[in-house]
């Protein structure tokens, strides 16, 4: 998995491309989220528009780094999910907990 961070007015944006899946992007997405954290960014953004695929380790891993967020009393939001990411979320009923967006302005928008 190849990702990137950017801030847009504030808001930590992560654009992700490829696989997170077990030994593949997982632990990163967890390391890149728990620094972030750390930092005191309150705000992040993890924008799913290059994500090729996501197995279970991947959804525990995003559900892992939403609860981090919300436990410091952040936010952490999706966007740009593609069908394939759109079709894991709604059979795992994950779609109803995260707040997703179609494009990052959106998105980035929503904080404020």
């Amino acid at each position: 998995m190849k990702s990137a961070i950017k801030d847009v007015n504030g808001v930590k944006v992560i654009e992700l491309q490829g696989k997170i899946t077990i030994g593949s992007g997982d632990i990163q997405l967890r390391d890149m989220i728990g620094n972030l954290v750390k930092e005191g960014q309150m705000k992040i953004l993890v924008n799913m528009g290059g994500v090729t695929m996501m197995d279970s380790s991947g959804v525990g891993e995003l559900v892992g780094c939403f609860t981090t967020v919300a436990n410091k009393g952040g936010k952490l939001k999706l966007c740009n999910l593609t069908a394939k990411i759109t079709d894991i979320l709604t059979v795992t009923q994950l779609i109803t907990v995260f707040d997703t967006f179609d494009s990052e302005n959106d998105a980035v928008a929503s904080f404020f």
